[in-house]
């Protein structure tokens, strides 16, 4: 169902593709490079290679879907889309993925892109970089779960550097204020709108439990031990999954519908329902909650505010001339 939802959204009207591509560019070096083409010539058949791994690998387990999705964000936001997040720490090399923040980060997330780029290398060898891998891999696991279809800006290179030190203070945290993820976002060019539509990459994936036990024992207590803005089923539910003292399982971030990429996710938040602190806060803020709402009452509204984000944020911290490269692995530098 899928898979013929997605072939169908990848014939978008010329129109909305060209709305799509005109947003806000982001300042930052190679950004304005960046086209849909860029391998046409080199590497025709990019796209297609990695959309036929990413169907494989969805196949095999849904948990594909959120940890690719976080990959991307979560090498994004640290020092921009440069596949940095992939590398392998090594005795001399404390890298981005070992940094405590990315612990959680996902070996399905990681296998995907491993295999997609060695199916990429055995068509085209040395012409497609990991992060680029990356950003077509998430564009499918989104759309052939459900969400939408955008296209691609390719021509990222990869990044040379990748050190557990610069992810500090980068990523959103579960118990931020709003005002701390705003400042996070615009830190990356993406504004207060961009954020709450990005936000939806909560709809699907799991999340530790030691992420939100503060919401469900140790709110305010001991007079409010359970965060009074969680649902009281929800909650109760959640204390089903995570016993207080218990080991650190995983839970589902969207129980309605966990593997769509869809709008449930604000509407869940409507309902108490958001799983993170941070979620929401999205819609007990009033700065916020407007566009919850507009976003939960209409899909295709919904599609276009999350591509149009999603386009953003691929643009951020661009690597191209003599500050990136083609790796041939992506975990490990040339």
């Amino acid at each position: 169902m899928h898979a013929k939802r997605f072939n169908k959204m990848a014939r978008p009207s010329s129109s909305w593709w060209m709305a799509l591509l005109v947003v806000a560019a982001v300042a930052q070096l190679g950004a304005s490079d960046l086209r849909t083409d860029y391998y046409n010539s080199t590497c025709p058949n990019v796209e297609s290679i990695v959309l036929g791994v990413v169907k494989d690998k969805m196949q095999a387990t849904i948990r594909t879907i959120g940890s690719t999705v976080r990959l991307f964000f979560h090498d994004c936001f640290v020092d921009g889309c440069d596949g940095s997040v992939l590398i392998t720490s090594t005795a001399g090399n404390t890298a981005e993925r070992d940094a405590p923040d990315n612990l959680s980060l996902a070996f399905e997330g990681f296998e995907t892109v491993r295999s997609a780029k060695a199916a990429v290398e055995a068509a085209c060898p040395d012409q497609v970089s990991c992060t680029d891998v990356l950003a077509i891999a998430t564009r499918d696991a989104i759309a052939l779960s459900g969400g939408p279809f955008f296209p691609v800006e390719l021509g990222r290179l990869d990044g040379m550097r990748s050190s557990a030190s610069n992810v500090a203070g980068k990523l959103p945290q579960p118990n931020n204020t709003l005002s701390e993820l705003v400042a996070i976002f615009k830190s990356n060019g993406l504004n207060m709108s961009d954020m709450v539509a990005l936000s939806a990459a909560h709809s699907v994936g799991l999340a530790h439990c030691s992420k939100f036990s503060d919401r469900l024992y140790r709110y305010n207590p001991p007079s409010q031990p359970t965060d009074p803005t969680l649902n009281e089923k929800y909650a109760a539910f959640l204390k089903g999954k995570c016993p207080d003292g218990g080991p650190d399982m995983m839970v589902l971030m969207d129980q309605a519908t966990p593997a769509l990429f869809d709008n449930q996710y604000y509407r869940n938040l409507q309902d108490g329902g958001g799983l993170l602190a941070s979620d929401e806060l999205l819609y007990t803020d009033n700065r916020t909650r407007p566009t919850v709402d507009s976003l939960a009452a209409s899909t295709p509204d919904f599609y276009k505010a999350f591509a149009d984000a999603i386009v953003k944020l691929g643009r951020v911290g661009v690597k191209s001339g003599g500050k990136g490269n083609i790796r041939k692995q992506c975990d490990v530098f040339n």
